[in-house]
C-alpha cells in the first residue's frame, strides 16, 4: 500500500502537476495505455483520485476512458481494422466465444466485460471495432461500462489511497447501480426473446 503511495506522490512530484493540470499527464499515458495496454488504467484512475479527490478523480477517470474507448475503436475500425483482423484469426479460438457474446448480448457483454475485469479494455475496444456493433450503442456502452469500471475500482483504490474517507455511500450507490442494471438487463433479454417468438 506504502509503495503505491509513495509511486503516485513521486510521479506528482517530479511532474509538478496538480489538480486538473494532471490530464496534461494522464490523457497522453490514457491514449498509450488504450492501444497498447502496457499498464493497468488503474494505474491513471489512482493518479485522478490523488491529485482530484475521489468524487472529481473518478469523473475524470470516467471522462478520459470513455474519450480513449472511442479513440481506439474508431482508429481500429477505419484504419486498422484489416490489420487487426487478421492478427485476431492467430487467436481466434481464444476470443470465438466474446464475439459470439458481442453477436448474442450486443451492449450488455461490453458492459460486463467493462465492468468485470475479464479482459483489459483496449482488447474489448479492438474486438468490438471488428464486430457488428454499430458506433452508438458502442458509444452507450462504452459510458455505461465505463463509468461501472471506473466506479467500482474508485470504491477499491478510495480505500488504499485515502483510507479515513467514508466510502459507504459510494458503496450503497454502486449497489443500487448495479441492481438498475441488471433488471435493464433482464428486461432486454425478456424484451428480445419476446420478439423472437
Amino acid at each position: 500500500m506504502d509503495q503505491i503511495n509513495d509511486a503516485i506522490d513521486w510521479l506528482l512530484g517530479v511532474t509538478q502537476l496538480d489538480g486538473y493540470n494532471i490530464l496534461l499527464l494522464t490523457m497522453p499515458l490514457a491514449v498509450v495505455q488504450g492501444f497498447l495496454g502496457i499498464f493497468p488504467f488503474s494505474t491513471l484512475v489512482m493518479l485522478h483520485i490523488s491529485a482530484l479527490g475521489i468524487g472529481a478523480g473518478m469523473a475524470v477517470s470516467w471522462l478520459v476512458s470513455i474519450v480513449v474507448s472511442l479513440i481506439v475503436f474508431y482508429c481500429c475500425r477505419y484504419w486498422f481494422s484489416d490489420w487487426f483482423d487478421r492478427k485476431l484469426q492467430r487467436y481466434e479460438n481464444k476470443y470465438d466465444k466474446w464475439k459470439k457474446f458481442f453477436q448474442l448480448y450486443g451492449v450488455w457483454a461490453i458492459i460486463l466485460m467493462r465492468t468485470l475485469p475479464i479482459m483489459p479494455n483496449n482488447v474489448i475496444a479492438f474486438l468490438s471495432s471488428v464486430s457488428a456493433i454499430k458506433p452508438m450503442p458502442y458509444l452507450v456502452s462504452s459510458i455505461v461500462g465505463n463509468l461501472s469500471h471506473i466506479w467500482l475500482f474508485g470504491i477499491i483504490s478510495s480505500s488504499i489511497l485515502l483510507p479515513d474517507t467514508d466510502i459507504r455511500i459510494l458503496i450503497a450507490a454502486y449497489a443500487a447501480f448495479f441492481l438498475v442494471l441488471s433488471a435493464l438487463f433482464w428486461l432486454s433479454l425478456r424484451r428480445k426473446s419476446t420478439l423472437e417468438q
